[in-house]
């Protein structure tokens, strides 16, 4: 049995929370937030009688627990992992990682130091058809062209949740991180330069902070990337789901018609679902003609936001049960911490950031 403590109970700590309470093999040994409110709501939802703390430090503490599983804001993502490592604790933590790629580092230095286990929350990599659709990129040849976007049009409850994000990082290298992994692993190649762009479009924002932001990623084998990400009530729901990527041999392409419908874009639970992966190939015949029609694959499994994260979970168990060498998992981590944060440092200097 692994006892867990769960820090943070929004969208993602309520998920994970969830999904521990699902999973025989863990213990939940107390919910700590911010919120009264939130912790409140989220035992009672899970049948009551947890252990409630509103002091991150204290709970660990006292509860001791095997495992830690983080999904507070990034700012506090650095302290807790640290923290929790330091006292002999494996940890999941939802991305980013960290506000910042030093910080980034730091927790995997810690993980790496005391033998802990560290898993990052790329929800992506649990779901069958974004596996199929990277697996799907590998036949298209190279140089690869990605094109990616995720655009929410919040407003109520999701804009609030929004703006208290935005006061500590921007929505390019919040969710940037999950589409940059995923070129990372459509080309196997090492970034080496980055491009970004964004704009502020609401007053409500913290001084300096933006709620819109493009990255352009160009890779060491010739192929580049674009991802943009913007949050708010003013963003536009028109091409705002974009998923492809273009090889010599063709391309693939996410039609998602639930996640791209009209109002879908503040659907958290939408933004996973791929409905359909239609591939497209190049070769022409004698009169320039395609060779071949178009095919479209469909993964049959459809996983809804919360299984995502039982999934996840259970990555987490098994790497804990069962010593799983999680190398790989955390210097990828770090690689598409860097390349969100060179957008950024590209958007405020106006210059591209050779990696």
């Amino acid at each position: 049995m692994t006892k867990i403590l769960c820090a943070g109970a929004g969208h993602m700590g309520r998920s994970h929370a969830l999904a521990y309470h699902n999973i025989p093999e863990f213990e939940i040994v107390g919910i700590c937030t911010r919120s009264a409110g939130s912790r409140e709501k989220l035992n009672e939802e899970l049948g009551g009688g947890y252990a409630l703390f509103d002091d991150y430090y204290k709970a660990l503490e006292e509860t001791k627990p095997d495992a830690v599983s983080i999904s507070t804001y990034p700012d506090t993502h650095a302290p807790y992992a640290i923290a929790a490592i330091e006292a002999g604790c494996d940890v999941f933590i939802e991305k980013p990682l960290a506000e910042t790629v030093e910080e980034a580092q730091s927790i995997v230095d810690a993980a790496k130091k005391h033998g802990r286990k560290l898993v990052i929350g790329y929800i992506l990599r649990h779901h069958p058809s974004w596996q199929k659709f990277i697996e799907m990129s590998h036949d298209l040849g190279k140089p690869l062209v990605m094109r990616m976007n995720l655009n929410q049009q919040s407003f109520g409850d999701n804009w609030e949740t929004h703006k208290n994000l935005m006061s500590s990082i921007s929505p390019i290298v919040d969710c940037g991180v999950h589409y940059v992994d995923v070129m990372c692993q459509m080309t196997r190649s090492k970034p080496i330069r980055v491009a970004g762009l964004g704009a502020r479009l609401s007053d409500e924002l913290p001084e300096g902070k933006i709620n819109y932001g493009h990255l352009q990623v160009t890779f060491e084998d010739g192929s580049v990337g674009w991802y943009e990400a913007g949050w708010g009530p003013m963003m536009s729901e028109t091409a705002f789901f974009v998923k492809d990527v273009v090889g010599p041999k063709g391309c693939v392409t996410i039609e998602a018609k639930e996640a791209a419908g009209e109002g879908a874009s503040a659907d958290v639970d939408a933004h996973t679902k791929t409905n359909t992966l239609r591939r497209h190939f190049s070769e022409l015949d004698e009169n320039n003609q395609f060779v071949k029609k178009d095919e479209w694959t469909e993964t049959g499994d459809e996983p809804d936001h919360d299984e995502l994260c039982h999934r996840e979970q259970a990555f987490f168990l098994d790497a804990i049960q069962n010593d799983v060498d999680l190398t790989d998992h955390m210097d990828d981590a770090i690689n598409s911490m860097k390349i969100v944060a060179a957008a950024d440092k590209s958007f405020r200097t106006g210059e591209i950031v050779q990696l």
